[in-house]
């Protein structure tokens, strides 16, 4: 059994994470910022490093999973001074109490890292082709995954980065900054046009296969690793509205087809392989079989008959 700590636990892949830890036999303490009733929990912005220092001198941990952080696109261009302070800065404070008190990091990273490559995603492709983060939220996420290797070089910390691809599934709740299947599905369910760009690809990763992964990293730790989190299958975005629609049986009258989404990746294809050799990760749940979970989610948490 180890002792965890997950910045962002109550979030949307964070709150299932530490579930899952727990589920295991771990110890699991959550950081976050709303109040919560939860006896293993600390109030926390990352952003303020006292606050986040009063947790290490509260208690040892031997693994933190650092979720916390200000997530998507759209929200990095609206709220870029929130997005900055609560990425780049709540990850230093992290790295900085790493160097102090030793414990090995789990850092969640994005396919965003990706930028503009247009073939397979392989994990070796940032560093060595250098693509071009193609905004503010994906250029944080890369300059975290810096601050990461940076921190190993000078303190030789531990640290393990993933990266998500589209991680969807029961537990996102709605807002304009959330996953595309959050709101297709949300705004379909709710009779609500939404307008889907026909020429981008994406893999999808159900909630499920993505936090077993996440959670198998802290029985497969190996220091300085980094491994996209991604499913087997490969879709056009009409494709994923189809699957929505079709299982609410309702047309397409409501959506507006365009074509290519400036400042957003065409194609994003993921190599998993590392993935699956040291982390035993599996595709479980297709996209079939994931949006109708996550709309029935919906129905019962938005109380929609």
């Amino acid at each position: 059994m180890a002792s965890v700590l997950v910045t962002g636990g109550l979030g949307a892949v964070g709150a299932p994470l530490t579930a899952e830890l727990e589920r295991r036999g771990h110890d699991v303490w959550v950081a976050d910022l709303p109040w919560s009733e939860r006896e293993r929990y600390y109030r926390c912005d990352v952003s303020e490093y006292r606050q986040l220092e009063r947790i290490f001198e509260d208690r040892e941990f031997e693994y933190v999973y650092h979720l916390a952080a200000e997530f998507g696109r759209k929200n990095g261009e609206d709220f870029y001074e929130t997005m900055w302070s609560s990425n780049a800065v709540g990850t230093k404070n992290v790295l900085r109490l790493q160097a102090e008190h030793g414990f090995r990091l789990v850092f969640s990273s994005s396919s965003e890292v990706y930028g503009d490559y247009p073939d397979v995603m392989e994990e070796s492709v940032p560093l060595e082709e250098g693509p071009r983060q193609l905004n503010d939220y994906a250029i944080s996420k890369w300059v975290n995954e810096q601050q990461i290797l940076n921190a190993a070089d000078r303190h030789g910390t531990e640290s393990v980065r993933v990266r998500f691809f589209n991680t969807y599934g029961p537990g996102e709740r709605y807002s304009e900054y959330r996953s595309v299947v959050c709101k297709f599905c949300y705004r379909a369910l709710h009779d609500l046009p939404y307008h889907v760009y026909e020429n981008h690809h994406r893999s999808f990763t159900y909630i499920d296969d993505t936090v077993r992964t996440l959670a198998n990293v802290v029985d497969s730790f190996r220091p300085g690793e980094v491994y996209n989190i991604a499913g087997t299958e490969y879709y056009d975005i009409k494709e994923l509205s189809d699957t929505v629609l079709g299982y609410l049986g309702k047309d397409d009258e409501a959506v507006e087809y365009r074509g290519t989404e400036t400042h957003n990746t065409l194609d994003k294809k993921a190599s998993i392989e590392k993935a699956v050799r040291d982390l035993d990760h599996e595709q479980r749940v297709s996209l079939e079989e994931g949006v109708p979970r996550t709309i029935d989610w919906m129905r019962e948490y938005y109380d929609i008959e």
